[in-house]
């Protein structure tokens, strides 16, 4: 058979020998792909696929001569051929997908059998951190020096690195005093908070019929390395796997509706129902056996030290529909979820524990809390005390399955907003009381000699989840909060002039002193405009919120845009008049989080914190109160961690505000400087990273990208965003979850104890410092000082047809009514480059920057790069990602969309754009190489490279596809006079088409914003 996969040519054969696997689970999927299409299309439209892909080059970008041999293809096929191939193409991605996470996740297992030790010889000298500062670090003042003499990051083998197997016997080998491990794994604080950012395009019934396709790819897996089974089998399961991809065929992949918020978060719950909540326990269980085989003798963490929050129904930066009662709704809907997967455990329990009292004994208090049930619960008593007369366990786990059940019923009535008519009954009010009935079987069980591995992980399921599932952040933007109170004082007129008009300084003595009034300043009836009374009523459901759930629910409230301490003290205030804190005794049930966005507000984030901490009541509430800051004082009216304070750091619109290179080395100082600062003043600090799924918005590889963050910025405690298309590539498998969380959770601890010394190393700083400001430059002289560049972006890519994708609740821009890059919100402008395969925000400016700096002296300074690039995490991480980003660009595709895409008297100008962005990419591209010593990129991660260039071949036709797509579209809207060539396509087809090849090259590229 010839494939599109297996090329005749040699060249296209890029899988080692020892992936047969691999290889033999590709060409299945691609002979059913071919199948399908066969039945479903038939031979032609398999004979013309086969056409596209083959005119694409062997490396498969895009060549010269390429472009007119598919344009002229392609031109000749109607709107429904069109659209069947752009199908047919997306389909094909999303099957190699599935092969390739279900591989990995093999991958992923085989780390665990493998017993290779740490090479003794190769453990630098690594100097471990402490709590404090440590200013002696052993670096020269010279360009560096040669403070340790290997990466420490590459002294595990590569089949275990981020493993729990492979960071306690580093720790252990480095000598790292044990005192201070048990210091961090007993802090360990990580949080992975899911969002509903529209990167997720690919339909939830979609999703269902992949994981079908998975779970059968699992089947045939058992039953071809079975010994003993029967051909038939095999081939049984191949048809099955026929019959579910031509459903899935036969299913529109685009969105048939703009999905509610709460259709958002059904999707993110998804993720906990399927995988993550029986998931989890693993991972603590990982944790402690790993600990124990090196580190015997000290205690595993919490079981909860990862945790999850989300923004899915509470974020409402931006997004109109997230409403108060949405969130309120979003509570009541995770509470449910979790209440009907304990009614289900302890019902699997009251099957499992049959323990008679005629052969085991029973504790004393166990018989007296089920005296105590039986006269408050006496029905359950009077239906069962028969049937369990000799059955403790069973009667005992019946009366706390009666009290679930009246929780869940109780919760139906609050979402429903209706008063609960069981209100009475007995019930569980939080997850403790549950787990405490829990722990008294668990105690009973263990103390007569047994013990119950689903009941222990029930209980751990309680600990880690509760009652609430998630923690819900409320986000918001910093003017809506002083629009409010704009408003509000102008209706009150308490002050003189506008609260627009107070200068900064003004905003700031006026907040503090009306921060330590008792008196209320907004009225109980709200005669407010709705924009200012969304903003209190969201504080008042905060509020409603704690008192129903507990504070865990929600107790994160993030500023969006913060820039002054003065966006900080509203949200204080409007927080106070919710009774969320109580400025008699400066305590407060919300923790506010200033988020630090564009390159400025970053830069601005040291003053600003230091100006807050300066502030007695900030720095009271902080401590947890007035009685807190007293030395002698060890109490604390609080239940929010002490001297915590947590800052959000945006990828996102720092690096559409100034270019890759520069965001990344505007975060990495902020973080350095806020430790400093939260150092100075006693404080801890957890920083919370907003990152994407691509490199443009933060993304990449997290084990990494931790590693090259600032070891005293993370001191055990990180926070990271979960967005979109990361959710499903990361969550959907139970393995390759339990990995990518295992993989951050190692290198928080590695980073925090570990460290290189030379993120301190002054004069590396300062070439990065310069670095950075020439990238900013040359960024910004191309986005905003070109003066054709916004119409090129209008023009040449999808940004208009992205917008009309029925994929998020949040409009693609900010409601300034402006179509300018300002107003444009970072997600779809990383998705636009990503479809026309330019890539431009996750690379533009660092070549130049490179190439300024080795122009001063060539030699020497090359050599100091490739020094950096080996030694320094930092410079190693962002040279990494950009690496992995350029071998996604396909420059001559991207130079198709401008030739067919650009107004004919538009052409001129936009070429000249074209070949400033292809000459930057060039340079780029050849300075990578060389710091890295790559022949190609990813020479140094062939499975990546692999990856890429299996999906590279296969979206060029794509592209094109979508290219001719788009041009007919527009056409169609431009055209003012009947009769041009493509008229006789409504533009609901072609909308429909174009937006199929987005779906596609989404697919194909593994991510889109």
């Amino acid at each position: 058979m010839s494939s599109i996969l297996y090329s005749s040519s040699p060249s296209a054969n890029i899988y080692p020998m020892s992936e047969l696997f691999l290889r033999h689970r590709l060409q299945i999927v691609e002979e059913l792909w071919e199948s399908v299409l066969r039945q479903e299309c038939g031979q032609k439209m398999v004979d013309l696929l086969r056409q596209l892909r083959d005119l694409c080059s062997p490396e498969g970008q895009a060549t010269n001569d390429q472009a007119s041999s598919a344009v002229e293809l392609i031109e000749q096929l109607n709107i429904n051929e069109a659209i069947r191939a752009a199908r047919a193409f997306a389909l094909y991605f999303q099957l190699i997908n599935i092969i390739e996470q279900e591989y990995e996740q093999k991958q992923q297992l085989s780390r665990y059998s493998d017993s290779d030790s740490i090479d003794q010889e190769n453990i630098p000298n690594i100097v471990y951190s402490t709590n404090q500062r440590e200013d002696d670090l052993p670096v020269t003042k010279s360009w560096g020096g040669n403070p340790i003499s290997h990466s420490w990051t590459d002294t595990t083998p590569a089949t275990q690195k981020g493993t729990f197997a492979a960071l306690f016997p580093l720790l252990f080998k480095l000598n790292v005093p044990p005192q201070q491990i048990q210091r961090l794994i007993s802090q360990l604080d990580i949080r992975l908070v899911f969002t509903a950012h529209p990167t997720e395009i690919v339909r939830h019934t979609i999703r269902d019929k992949q994981r079908q396709v998975v779970n059968l790819l699992q089947q045939l897996d058992n039953v071809e390395t079975r010994s003993g089974g029967y051909p038939w089998e095999a081939a049984e399961v191949k048809e099955r796997l026929l019959e579910e991809i031509r459903l899935w065929w036969r299913t529109d992949e685009l969105h048939q509706f703009k999905p509610t918020v709460l259709d958002e978060v059904d999707y993110a719950l998804h993720y906990f129902q399927e995988v993550l909540f029986d998931g989890i326990p693993q991972l603590y269980k990982r944790l402690k056996y790993s600990l124990k085989q090196t580190f015997p003798w000290l205690e595993p963490p919490s079981k909860n030290f990862c945790s999850f929050g989300s923004w899915v129904g509470s974020d409402r930066d931006g997004n109109p529909s997230v409403t108060p009662e949405v969130t309120w709704k979003t509570a009541c809907y995770q509470r449910k979820m979790v209440l009907e997967r304990y009614i289900q455990s302890v019902k699997q329990l009251i099957e499992l524990l049959s323990v008679s009292m005629h052969w085991s004994d029973v504790l004393p208090d166990l018989l007296e809390s089920l005296e105590l049930d039986q006269s408050i619960l006496s029905d359950v008593y009077d239906a069962l005390a028969l049937r369990y007369r000799q059955e403790p366990y069973r009667l005992k786990l019946a009366y706390v399955l009666r009290r679930l059940e009246n929780t869940r019923d109780r919760n139906l009535a609050l979402y429903n907003r209706e008063t609960p008519s069981n209100e009475d009954s007995p019930m569980y009010r939080s997850g403790a009381e549950f787990l405490a009935e829990l722990r008294l079987i668990q105690r009973n069980l263990t103390e007569t000699g047994l013990s119950c591995g689903e009941l222990d992980h029930l209980i751990c399921q309680v600990e880690i989840f509760d009652f609430n599932l998630t923690q819900l952040d409320i986000r918001q933007e910093s003017s809506r909060h002083s629009d409010a109170l704009n408003e509000i004082l102008e209706y009150l007129q308490i002050l003189p002039q506008s609260y627009h008009e107070l200068s900064e300084a003004q905003r700031v003595a006026w907040l503090t002193g009306e921060l330590q009034t008792r008196r209320p300043l907004i009225p109980a009836e709200l005669p407010f405009s709705e924009k200012t009374n969304d903003v209190i009523e969201t504080f008042r459901v905060v509020r409603s919120l704690q008192q129903e759930f507990g504070i865990n629910i929600c107790q994160t409230y993030i500023i969006s845009m913060c820039r002054e301490v003065s966006d900080v003290l509203e949200v204080l205030l409007l927080a106070k008049e919710a009774r969320l804190f109580d400025p008699a005794i400066a305590v407060g049930t919300i923790r506010v989080v200033p988020l630090f966005e564009t390159v400025e507000d970053l830069q601005r984030s040291r003053s600003v914190m230091r100006q807050l901490f300066e502030l007695p009541l900030y720095r009271a509430f902080l401590a947890g109160g007035y009685e807190a800051t007293n030395p002698e004082n060890t109490s604390s009216h609080t239940t929010l961690n002490p001297n915590l304070q947590e800052v959000m750091l945006g990828y996102s619109d720092s690096n559409k505000d100034s270019g890759f290179l520069s965001s990344n080395w505007e975060i990495h100082k902020a973080q350095k400087s806020l430790q400093k600062i939260a150092e100075e003043y006693g404080l801890n600090l957890r920083i919370f990273h907003g990152r994407g799924g691509s490199v443009g918005r933060g993304g990449g590889p997290a084990y990494e990208a931790i590693l090259a963050q600032p070891g005293h910025s993370i001191n055990g405690r990180i926070k990271i965003t979960e967005q979109g298309e990361v959710l499903a590539s990361k969550y959907s498998l139970l393995d390759l979850a339990l990995y990518h969380i295992e993989t951050i959770t190692s290198a928080v601890v590695q980073a925090s104890l570990l460290k290189t010394g030379f993120d301190d190393i002054e004069p590396w700083n300062e070439i990065m410092e310069e670095l950075a400001h020439a990238s900013r430059q040359h960024y910004r002289a191309l986005i905003y000082e070109q003066p054709d560049f916004i119409d090129f972006f209008h023009q040449v890519t999808p940004i208009e047809e992205i917008s009309q994708l029925q994929i998020s609740s949040r409009p693609a821009r900010r409601p300034s009514g402006k179509k300018d890059l300002s107003s444009l919100r970072a997600i779809p402008w990383v998705f636009s480059w990503t479809q026309t395969r330019f890539l431009l925000p996750s690379w533009y400016g660092v070549g130049t920057a490179l190439q300024e700096f080795l122009n001063e002296q060539p030699e020497e300074h090359l050599k100091l790069m490739r020094y950096f690039y080996v030694k320094w995490p930092f410079f190693k991480m962002v040279i990494s990602k950009a690496e992995m980003t350029l071998a996604k660009v396909d420059i001559e595709m991207a130079r198709h969309y401008v030739q067919e895409l650009s107004n004919p008297e538009d052409k001129p100008r936009f070429e000249k754009v074209f070949e400033q962005i292809a000459s930057e990419f060039y340079l780029t591209r050849d300075l990578v190489l060389k710091i890295t010593g790559h022949q190609k990129l990813l020479d140094g991660d062939p499975i990546l490279q692999r990856s890429v260039q299996l999906r590279n071949g296969t979206i060029v036709p794509l592209g094109f596809i979508q290219v001719s797509l788009l041009k007919r579209l527009r056409q169609y809207k431009n055209s003012t006079t009947p009769g041009i060539i493509h008229s006789r396509y409504s533009k609901g087809e072609l909308l429909r088409g174009a937006l199929l090849t987005i779906n596609g090259i989404a697919a194909g590229m593994r991510n889109t914003g």
